[in-house]
């Protein structure tokens, strides 16, 4: 008998796993789908040696020094700062936008103090921005959304900017200083070892048993347990009743060259007429000295893994529907980015799984009638 049975061994579920097993004793059973734990941010060894994430670049940055400080239980870090490029007009420039990139695009010569007014004259007023393409060209203009926006959103979401929530594009900033640091969170680095070697690590507890290449309903005909944490797709736990909610997948495709380095920037991202929309080099991640290197080209489709859910109001509003049927299922509980049809950057899953951790240990404090009440 198991206390958990954990679905998905991503950040969510193998957070939860650890802190289960190491702060309350319980027995949890972690399985997934794949032949690997960590999720989306498993990396590993290619046949050249050179250490890969097989599901495209995660970077690791945070504000939070409780989360910094726990996954810092199982890795040492690697001080890095990510920086991306934009094939724009022929030219290799900052994103996101800066004073350097306008200068560089226009042959300007603005100081970040003329870079304030430069924005504020070319912005479209909108007095309330809607849609994605109402939040860029309201903070810069039009020429730039064209050049570093549109298209880019056009491949990576399969619809156009106007058709998407202002959110998607408001995580993307545009600055009026010299900053070519793609995030300015206070802390950001990678894991010394690789993501894969840290889950390892947290997941090595005599109460937590991994099984692999598992489907969960298989899995739950075969063993008992009091409790499911799922961290799968909300709309496959229900049989999709309702319908499919919509995710955008990527469709990877890995070269190796004979060279130290491909390009000169870790990413670099095609607003334009490519199929791909970026093309990301390891070794600046990982800090990894070989004589060659790893690149992978990015090909956002409609179909395979889910990795972004789409941020319509419909779609939304069907998630709202899947939202009641788990609220409503017993010893359940959904955590994660598919479970929640959101898009959580990794240090905001793992904060989600510490806070549902709170929840189950406060609950196991209480007798069980108040914890039913509660």
């Amino acid at each position: 008998m198991f206390d958990h049975l954990i679905v998905g061994a991503g950040f969510a579920g193998s957070v939860l796993a650890e802190r289960l097993a190491t702060q309350l004793g319980r027995r949890v059973l972690l399985c997934d789908k794949r032949p690997h734990v960590g999720g989306n941010a498993y990396d590993h060894y290619d046949d050249h040696g050179l250490l890969v994430h097989k599901y495209g670049p995660h970077i690791f940055h945070t504000e939070s020094p409780k989360i910094f400080r726990y996954l810092s239980e199982f890795t040492s870090w690697r001080p890095y700062e990510h920086r991306v490029l934009a094939s724009v007009d022929d030219k290799l420039l900052p994103f996101p936008i800066n004073v350097d990139t306008v200068n560089k695009l226009y042959g300007l010569h603005m100081s970040p103090e003329e870079m304030e007014g430069y924005f504020k004259r070319i912005a479209e007023p909108i007095q309330h921005a809607r849609t994605s393409e109402d939040a860029v060209v309201g903070k810069i203009g039009r020429d730039l959304y064209e050049k570093f926006f549109r298209n880019y959103t056009r491949k990576q979401w399969g619809l156009d900017p106007s058709q998407l929530d202002a959110a998607v594009a408001a995580r993307v900033p545009a600055r009026a200083n010299r900053d070519d640091r793609y995030f300015t969170d206070e802390f950001q680095a990678m894991p010394l070892h690789g993501y894969t070697r840290m889950f390892e690590r947290m997941l090595d507890h005599k109460n937590i048993t991994v099984a692999l290449n598992a489907d969960y309903r298989d899995v739950m005909r075969e063993v008992s347990f009091k409790e499911m944490i799922y961290t799968g797709p909300v709309d496959s736990f229900f049989d999709c009743r309702f319908g499919k909610l919509p995710y955008r997948s990527i469709d990877f495709k890995f070269e190796t060259h004979d060279r130290e380095f491909f390009q000169p920037a870790a990413v670099v991202n095609y607003p334009n007429e490519h199929a791909y929309t970026r093309i990301t080099e390891f070794k600046y991640l990982t800090g990894q000295s070989h004589r060659k290197t790893s690149v992978v080209y990015e090909y956002p489709t409609a179909e395979g893994d889910p990795y972004y859910p789409v941020p319509r109001p419909e779609n939304a509003e069907l998630y709202r529907r899947y939202k009641a049927l788990a609220d409503a299922t017993p010893d359940v509980r959904f955590v994660g980015r598919l479970a929640t049809y959101k898009y959580y950057n990794m240090d905001q899953v793992v904060g989600q799984a510490l806070a549902v951790f709170e929840q189950i240990r406060g609950a196991s404090a209480l007798g069980p009638d108040d914890a039913r009440a509660a």
